[in-house]
């Protein structure tokens, strides 16, 4: 994977783990050594149950300079608030994280090298459906396999969303968008008030894409509820029929585990949303920090 760096105007599609750097040093050994000390050779996690999270685990595994190092896994938000809290103060930091996500816009960062490719090449955010959805739902499953949409469109709407609701925001979203979603919809017959139940994933990306369908799904006539549940168990519900679709799949590496595990009854509809990555990130002041192997080793 090629660096990559990510500046407060850019916009960009990856998913990341992110470090944040040190002060003045008289050697770069001596720097070295500062910033892992400072981190106490840690990396800011994010839900235990993300695919994100095991794959951060498995670089741990991969990475020999990685040894000894560990993930403390906790939540977005708090990953967010590690990253604000680390980045306000010039302090080291390592966080998990992902494009497309306001954070990009709030800071200078950048994607380090992964010469091993643990994280794989760029993603996408994937449609899936439960099984038979195509038969009792046409009109909904016609809509979800119609819907893609560009990196712009999510990232506009999550940082308009750091002000306001996300229901307020992607209901403006879709009338400021109407020729798009018009091109979803057209032809379609509408239906007389359905229940409609959508799984998501409660990360700011899946709020933005899940709350645009639930806004489109209801104008052709559907009741739809958004339900939030971890990923492993988002992709049992889906195996399972008790959800009817989503929207925020993350494939082929990030999820790709519990689809190999709940695949049997999903129908994948391909991507809706092209070029996320998943990563090692840390901000652009880290400027001898540009690939996985240039973090230190703990002795």
């Amino acid at each position: 994977m090629k660096k990559i760096t990510l500046s407060k105007t850019a916009v960009l599609l990856a998913a990341p783990l992110l470090l944040t750097g040190c002060g003045d040093s008289d050697s770069e050994a001596s720097q070295e050594e500062n910033v892992g000390e400072a981190m106490e050779y840690t990396i800011t996690g994010i839900e235990p149950g993300a695919g994100m999270s095991q794959i951060a685990r498995q670089t741990l595994e991969e990475y020999d300079n990685l040894e000894g190092w560990e993930i403390q896994e906790s939540s977005t938000a708090g990953m967010l608030t590690e990253l604000e809290q680390a980045i306000n103060n010039k302090e080291p930091i390592v966080v998990a994280g992902w494009t497309p996500h306001y954070k990009f816009e709030q800071y200078d960062l950048k994607i380090l090298d992964d010469p091993k490719n643990v994280f794989g090449d760029a993603e996408g955010i994937y449609t899936l459906t439960r099984t038979g959805l195509e038969e009792e739902m046409p009109e909904a499953f016609e809509v979800l396999s119609r819907f893609e949409w560009e990196p712009e469109h999510m990232q506009a709407i999550m940082l308009e969303a750091l002000e306001r609701d996300f229901e307020e925001v992607t209901a403006e979203w879709v009338e400021d968008n109407r020729e798009l979603v018009d091109e979803w919809t057209a032809g379609i017959d509408k239906v007389d008030g359905e229940s409609f139940e959508l799984g998501s994933i409660p990360w700011d990306t899946e709020r933005s894409s899940s709350n645009v369908m639930a806004r489109v799904l209801e104008e052709i006539g559907y009741d739809v509820k958004i339900t939030n549940l971890d990923p492993a168990v988002l992709y049992q519900a889906l195996n399972q029929g008790e959800v009817d679709a989503t929207v925020g799949a993350w494939l082929p590496t990030a999820q790709g585990a519990f689809m190999e595990t709940y695949g049997e009854n999903i129908v994948d509809l391909g991507p809706n949303l092209n070029g996320t990555v998943v990563g090692f990130v840390v901000p652009a002041y880290m400027e001898d920090i540009d690939s996985i192997e240039d973090l230190p080793a703990r002795d």
